[in-house]
Protein backbone atom coordinates (compact mmCIF):
# COMPACT_ATOMS: atom_id res chain seq x y z
CA UNK A 1 0.00 0.00 0.00
CA UNK A 2 1.45 3.33 -1.05
CA UNK A 3 1.16 6.43 1.17
CA UNK A 4 1.90 10.00 0.20
CA UNK A 5 3.20 12.37 2.86
CA UNK A 6 3.93 16.07 2.64
CA UNK A 7 7.03 16.76 4.72
CA UNK A 8 8.35 20.17 5.62
CA UNK A 9 11.87 20.44 7.02
CA UNK A 10 13.17 23.62 8.59
CA UNK A 11 15.89 24.56 11.02
CA UNK A 12 14.51 27.78 12.45
CA UNK A 13 13.74 27.38 16.16
CA UNK A 14 10.06 28.15 16.71
CA UNK A 15 9.32 30.24 19.78
CA UNK A 16 5.95 31.57 20.85
CA UNK A 17 6.32 35.01 22.44
CA UNK A 18 3.31 34.49 24.70
CA UNK A 19 4.69 31.20 26.02
CA UNK A 20 8.10 32.80 26.49
CA UNK A 21 6.53 35.53 28.62
CA UNK A 22 4.71 32.93 30.70
CA UNK A 23 8.01 31.14 31.25
CA UNK A 24 9.71 34.39 32.24
CA UNK A 25 6.86 35.20 34.62
CA UNK A 26 7.49 31.93 36.45
CA UNK A 27 4.38 30.00 35.42
CA UNK A 28 4.56 26.21 35.63
CA UNK A 29 3.84 24.25 32.45
CA UNK A 30 0.35 23.36 33.66
CA UNK A 31 -0.45 26.95 34.65
CA UNK A 32 0.86 28.17 31.31
CA UNK A 33 -1.36 25.66 29.48
CA UNK A 34 -4.38 26.91 31.44
CA UNK A 35 -3.59 30.53 30.52
CA UNK A 36 -3.25 29.56 26.86
CA UNK A 37 -6.52 27.63 26.93
CA UNK A 38 -8.32 30.55 28.58
CA UNK A 39 -6.92 32.78 25.85
CA UNK A 40 -8.62 30.68 23.16
CA UNK A 41 -5.52 29.20 21.53
CA UNK A 42 -7.16 25.77 21.17
CA UNK A 43 -9.96 27.20 19.06
CA UNK A 44 -7.54 29.31 17.00
CA UNK A 45 -5.25 26.39 16.22
CA UNK A 46 -7.84 23.61 16.35
CA UNK A 47 -5.57 21.76 18.76
CA UNK A 48 -6.37 19.29 21.51
CA UNK A 49 -5.39 19.75 25.16
CA UNK A 50 -2.70 17.07 24.76
CA UNK A 51 -1.16 18.85 21.79
CA UNK A 52 -1.22 22.15 23.68
CA UNK A 53 0.48 20.55 26.69
CA UNK A 54 3.11 18.92 24.47
CA UNK A 55 3.79 22.22 22.64
CA UNK A 56 4.12 24.15 25.89
CA UNK A 57 6.49 21.57 27.40
CA UNK A 58 8.58 21.59 24.24
CA UNK A 59 8.90 25.36 24.25
CA UNK A 60 9.72 25.43 27.96
CA UNK A 61 12.57 22.98 27.30
CA UNK A 62 13.85 25.20 24.51
CA UNK A 63 13.79 28.28 26.73
CA UNK A 64 15.59 26.43 29.52
CA UNK A 65 18.32 25.35 27.11
CA UNK A 66 18.64 28.93 25.82
CA UNK A 67 18.86 30.41 29.31
CA UNK A 68 22.58 29.80 29.78
CA UNK A 69 23.20 31.69 26.51
CA UNK A 70 21.05 34.58 27.71
CA UNK A 71 23.38 35.00 30.68
CA UNK A 72 25.99 36.11 28.13
CA UNK A 73 23.83 37.51 25.31
CA UNK A 74 26.66 37.82 22.78
CA UNK A 75 26.91 34.01 22.79
CA UNK A 76 23.36 33.73 21.50
CA UNK A 77 24.38 35.11 18.11
CA UNK A 78 27.50 32.94 17.85
CA UNK A 79 26.08 29.52 18.74
CA UNK A 80 24.86 26.99 16.16
CA UNK A 81 22.49 24.85 18.23
CA UNK A 82 19.50 27.17 17.81
CA UNK A 83 18.77 28.89 14.52
CA UNK A 84 17.19 32.10 15.76
CA UNK A 85 16.81 35.15 13.49
CA UNK A 86 18.50 38.35 14.78
CA UNK A 87 15.22 40.13 15.53
CA UNK A 88 14.11 37.12 17.59
CA UNK A 89 17.41 37.09 19.45
CA UNK A 90 16.91 40.77 20.35
CA UNK A 91 13.42 40.01 21.64
CA UNK A 92 14.62 37.07 23.75
CA UNK A 93 17.40 39.14 25.33
CA UNK A 94 15.34 42.27 25.95
CA UNK A 95 12.50 40.36 27.57
CA UNK A 96 14.84 38.19 29.65
CA UNK A 97 16.42 41.27 31.19
CA UNK A 98 13.18 43.24 31.54
CA UNK A 99 12.08 43.54 35.16
CA UNK A 100 9.01 44.47 37.17
CA UNK A 101 9.11 48.02 38.53
CA UNK A 102 7.38 46.85 41.72
CA UNK A 103 10.11 44.26 42.30
CA UNK A 104 13.10 46.47 41.59
CA UNK A 105 11.62 49.18 43.82
CA UNK A 106 11.90 46.75 46.75
CA UNK A 107 15.58 45.91 46.18
CA UNK A 108 16.82 49.28 44.88
CA UNK A 109 19.83 50.48 46.85
CA UNK A 110 20.27 47.19 48.69
CA UNK A 111 23.39 45.11 48.50
CA UNK A 112 23.06 42.48 45.76
CA UNK A 113 24.05 39.66 48.11
CA UNK A 114 22.78 36.35 49.45
CA UNK A 115 21.23 38.22 52.36
CA UNK A 116 18.93 40.16 50.06
CA UNK A 117 18.23 37.07 47.99
CA UNK A 118 16.85 35.35 51.11
CA UNK A 119 14.17 38.05 51.27
CA UNK A 120 12.83 37.28 47.79
CA UNK A 121 9.99 35.14 49.17
CA UNK A 122 8.64 38.10 51.12
CA UNK A 123 9.23 40.52 48.25
CA UNK A 124 7.41 38.20 45.86
CA UNK A 125 4.44 37.96 48.20
CA UNK A 126 4.35 41.73 48.61
CA UNK A 127 4.63 42.58 44.91
CA UNK A 128 2.71 39.68 43.39
CA UNK A 129 5.75 38.58 41.36
CA UNK A 130 6.41 34.82 41.37
CA UNK A 131 9.48 33.63 43.27
CA UNK A 132 11.01 32.19 40.10
CA UNK A 133 10.67 35.54 38.33
CA UNK A 134 12.06 37.37 41.39
CA UNK A 135 15.13 35.13 41.32
CA UNK A 136 15.65 35.68 37.59
CA UNK A 137 15.42 39.44 37.97
CA UNK A 138 17.67 39.54 41.04
CA UNK A 139 20.27 37.30 39.37
CA UNK A 140 20.19 39.57 36.31
CA UNK A 141 20.87 42.64 38.48
CA UNK A 142 23.74 40.84 40.17
CA UNK A 143 25.15 39.56 36.87
CA UNK A 144 25.15 42.99 35.24
CA UNK A 145 26.71 44.55 38.35
CA UNK A 146 29.54 41.99 38.40
CA UNK A 147 30.32 42.41 34.71
CA UNK A 148 30.46 46.21 34.69
CA UNK A 149 32.17 46.40 38.08
CA UNK A 150 35.57 45.81 36.52
CA UNK A 151 35.07 47.76 33.32
CA UNK A 152 36.27 51.27 32.59
CA UNK A 153 34.23 53.72 30.58
CA UNK A 154 30.64 54.97 30.48
CA UNK A 155 28.31 52.74 32.48
CA UNK A 156 25.31 52.83 30.14
CA UNK A 157 27.44 52.09 27.09
CA UNK A 158 29.17 49.19 28.84
CA UNK A 159 25.83 47.63 29.79
CA UNK A 160 24.41 48.14 26.31
CA UNK A 161 27.52 46.65 24.68
CA UNK A 162 27.94 43.60 26.90
CA UNK A 163 24.27 42.70 27.31
CA UNK A 164 22.88 43.94 23.97
CA UNK A 165 20.05 45.83 25.63
CA UNK A 166 18.03 48.75 24.32
CA UNK A 167 19.14 52.21 25.40
CA UNK A 168 16.18 52.60 27.78
CA UNK A 169 16.74 49.27 29.50
CA UNK A 170 20.51 49.84 29.70
CA UNK A 171 19.86 53.18 31.43
CA UNK A 172 17.53 51.50 33.90
CA UNK A 173 20.19 48.91 34.69
CA UNK A 174 22.75 51.70 35.09
CA UNK A 175 20.48 53.22 37.74
CA UNK A 176 20.23 49.87 39.54
CA UNK A 177 24.02 49.39 39.48
CA UNK A 178 24.61 52.98 40.60
CA UNK A 179 22.21 52.67 43.53
CA UNK A 180 23.63 49.29 44.57
CA UNK A 181 27.18 50.63 44.42
CA UNK A 182 26.44 53.73 46.51
CA UNK A 183 23.81 52.04 48.71
CA UNK A 184 21.35 54.94 48.57
CA UNK A 185 18.50 54.62 51.07
CA UNK A 186 15.20 54.15 49.24
CA UNK A 187 13.18 52.04 51.64
CA UNK A 188 12.19 54.57 54.31
CA UNK A 189 8.48 55.25 54.69
CA UNK A 190 8.87 58.88 53.58
CA UNK A 191 10.30 57.69 50.27
CA UNK A 192 7.64 55.09 49.49
CA UNK A 193 5.69 57.47 47.25
CA UNK A 194 8.62 57.59 44.82
CA UNK A 195 8.63 55.10 41.95
CA UNK A 196 11.59 53.29 40.45
CA UNK A 197 11.43 55.62 37.44
CA UNK A 198 11.65 58.64 39.77
CA UNK A 199 14.86 57.22 41.24
CA UNK A 200 16.16 56.13 37.83
CA UNK A 201 15.80 59.70 36.56
CA UNK A 202 17.71 61.01 39.59
CA UNK A 203 20.40 58.35 39.09
CA UNK A 204 20.86 59.59 35.54
CA UNK A 205 21.36 63.14 36.84
CA UNK A 206 23.89 62.03 39.44
CA UNK A 207 25.79 59.84 36.98
CA UNK A 208 25.93 62.62 34.38
CA UNK A 209 27.05 65.36 36.78
CA UNK A 210 28.57 64.09 40.02
CA UNK A 211 30.72 61.12 39.02
CA UNK A 212 34.35 61.21 37.98
CA UNK A 213 33.33 60.34 34.44
CA UNK A 214 31.12 63.44 34.29
CA UNK A 215 34.18 65.69 34.09
CA UNK A 216 36.31 63.67 31.70
CA UNK A 217 39.33 61.45 32.35
CA UNK A 218 40.22 61.03 36.02
CA UNK A 219 43.51 62.07 37.50
CA UNK A 220 46.06 59.29 38.04
CA UNK A 221 45.41 59.14 41.78
CA UNK A 222 41.72 58.49 41.12
CA UNK A 223 42.34 55.44 38.96
CA UNK A 224 41.81 52.03 40.52
CA UNK A 225 41.21 48.43 39.53
CA UNK A 226 37.49 49.15 39.78
CA UNK A 227 35.67 51.16 37.16
CA UNK A 228 36.17 54.87 37.61
CA UNK A 229 33.52 56.39 35.42
CA UNK A 230 29.82 56.83 36.04
CA UNK A 231 29.44 54.77 39.22
CA UNK A 232 31.80 56.25 41.79
CA UNK A 233 31.00 59.78 42.94
CA UNK A 234 33.73 62.37 42.38
CA UNK A 235 35.34 62.67 45.83
CA UNK A 236 37.13 65.91 44.97
CA UNK A 237 33.83 67.49 44.01
CA UNK A 238 32.21 66.28 47.24
CA UNK A 239 35.05 67.91 49.19
CA UNK A 240 34.58 71.16 47.28
CA UNK A 241 30.91 71.23 48.31
CA UNK A 242 32.01 72.20 51.82
CA UNK A 243 32.91 75.62 50.40
CA UNK A 244 29.21 76.30 49.84
CA UNK A 245 28.63 76.61 53.58
CA UNK A 246 29.66 80.24 53.33
CA UNK A 247 26.18 80.89 51.91
CA UNK A 248 24.65 80.15 55.32
CA UNK A 249 27.50 80.88 57.76
CA UNK A 250 28.15 84.40 56.47
CA UNK A 251 25.15 86.38 57.75
CA UNK A 252 25.60 89.22 55.26
CA UNK A 253 25.77 86.77 52.37
CA UNK A 254 22.70 84.89 53.62
CA UNK A 255 20.72 88.13 53.95
CA UNK A 256 21.86 89.34 50.52
CA UNK A 257 20.93 86.01 48.92
CA UNK A 258 17.48 86.15 50.55
CA UNK A 259 16.94 89.73 49.39
CA UNK A 260 17.83 88.89 45.78
CA UNK A 261 15.58 85.83 45.68
CA UNK A 262 12.61 87.54 47.32
CA UNK A 263 12.89 90.57 45.04
CA UNK A 264 12.75 88.24 42.02
CA UNK A 265 9.78 86.29 43.43
CA UNK A 266 7.59 89.11 44.71
CA UNK A 267 4.25 89.25 42.89
CA UNK A 268 4.87 86.01 40.96
CA UNK A 269 3.34 83.43 43.29
CA UNK A 270 0.69 83.06 45.97
CA UNK A 271 3.24 81.26 48.14
CA UNK A 272 5.52 84.32 48.35
CA UNK A 273 4.99 84.93 52.08
CA UNK A 274 5.92 81.33 52.92
CA UNK A 275 8.95 81.51 50.61
CA UNK A 276 10.16 84.67 52.31
CA UNK A 277 9.53 83.33 55.83
CA UNK A 278 11.19 79.95 55.23
CA UNK A 279 14.06 81.09 53.01
CA UNK A 280 16.82 80.73 55.59
CA UNK A 281 15.65 77.31 56.82
CA UNK A 282 15.31 75.99 53.27
CA UNK A 283 18.70 77.39 52.26
CA UNK A 284 20.37 75.91 55.33
CA UNK A 285 18.77 72.58 54.50
CA UNK A 286 20.05 72.47 50.91
CA UNK A 287 23.54 73.77 51.75
CA UNK A 288 23.97 71.43 54.72
CA UNK A 289 23.05 68.46 52.52
CA UNK A 290 25.88 69.49 50.19
CA UNK A 291 28.40 70.03 52.96
CA UNK A 292 27.82 66.58 54.47
CA UNK A 293 28.19 64.53 51.29
CA UNK A 294 31.80 63.65 52.14
CA UNK A 295 30.39 61.17 54.66
CA UNK A 296 29.26 57.81 53.29
CA UNK A 297 26.16 57.70 55.50
CA UNK A 298 25.06 61.15 54.33
CA UNK A 299 25.52 60.11 50.70
CA UNK A 300 23.23 57.15 51.40
CA UNK A 301 20.68 59.50 53.00
CA UNK A 302 20.74 62.00 50.12
CA UNK A 303 17.14 61.35 49.03
CA UNK A 304 15.65 61.19 52.50
CA UNK A 305 17.44 64.47 53.29
CA UNK A 306 15.96 66.16 50.23
CA UNK A 307 12.50 65.05 51.35
CA UNK A 308 12.90 66.03 54.98
CA UNK A 309 14.85 69.27 54.56
CA UNK A 310 13.11 70.70 51.51
CA UNK A 311 10.20 68.78 49.99
CA UNK A 312 8.19 68.21 53.18
CA UNK A 313 8.41 71.85 54.39
CA UNK A 314 7.28 73.06 50.95
CA UNK A 315 4.51 70.52 50.79
CA UNK A 316 3.23 71.54 54.24
CA UNK A 317 2.97 75.13 52.96
CA UNK A 318 1.04 73.85 49.91
CA UNK A 319 3.58 74.90 47.29
CA UNK A 320 2.71 73.73 43.80
CA UNK A 321 5.23 72.11 41.46
CA UNK A 322 5.31 75.44 39.60
CA UNK A 323 6.16 77.22 42.87
CA UNK A 324 9.04 74.80 43.45
CA UNK A 325 10.40 75.37 39.97
CA UNK A 326 10.11 79.15 40.28
CA UNK A 327 11.73 79.25 43.71
CA UNK A 328 14.68 76.97 42.91
CA UNK A 329 15.37 78.71 39.61
CA UNK A 330 15.74 82.09 41.31
CA UNK A 331 17.50 80.56 44.32
CA UNK A 332 20.12 79.06 42.03
CA UNK A 333 20.52 82.03 39.70
CA UNK A 334 20.72 84.66 42.46
CA UNK A 335 23.90 83.09 43.85
CA UNK A 336 25.71 84.28 40.72
CA UNK A 337 24.99 87.90 41.62
CA UNK A 338 26.48 87.69 45.12
CA UNK A 339 29.63 89.80 45.12
CA UNK A 340 31.74 87.76 47.54
CA UNK A 341 30.58 84.29 46.53
CA UNK A 342 33.37 82.66 44.50
CA UNK A 343 32.17 79.09 44.06
CA UNK A 344 29.73 79.39 41.17
CA UNK A 345 31.06 76.39 39.23
CA UNK A 346 30.67 74.02 42.19
CA UNK A 347 27.33 75.64 43.03
CA UNK A 348 25.95 75.07 39.54
CA UNK A 349 27.17 71.48 39.46
CA UNK A 350 25.48 70.82 42.79
CA UNK A 351 22.27 72.75 42.26
CA UNK A 352 21.76 71.49 38.72
CA UNK A 353 21.31 67.96 40.07
CA UNK A 354 19.41 68.99 43.20
CA UNK A 355 16.92 71.04 41.20
CA UNK A 356 16.29 68.23 38.72
CA UNK A 357 15.84 65.66 41.47
CA UNK A 358 13.48 67.83 43.49
CA UNK A 359 11.42 68.65 40.40
CA UNK A 360 11.06 64.91 39.80
CA UNK A 361 10.43 64.01 43.44
CA UNK A 362 7.91 66.76 44.20
CA UNK A 363 4.50 65.33 43.48
CA UNK A 364 1.64 67.83 43.91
Amino acid sequence: MTMELDVFVGNTTIMDEEVYQLWLDGYTVNDAVKVRMDGGVMEECEASADVLLSDTMDQYRTFQMCERLLHSPSKLGNQLLFQIPPHRQAMLIERYYTFDDAFVREVLGKKLSKGTKKDLDDIGAKTGVTLKSCRRQFDNFKRVFKVVEELKGPLVENIRHHFLLSDKLARDYAAIVFFANNRFETGKRKLQYLTFQDFAFCAGQLISNWTVGAVGEPADHQRSFRFYMDVDLDKEFLQELKELKVLITDKDLLDQHKSLVCTALRGKTKAFNEMETNFKNLSRGLVNIAAKLTNTKDVRDFFIDLVEKFIEPCRSDRWTAADIRLYLTHYNNSAHILDTFKHQVVWDRYMGVVKSCIFKMYHD
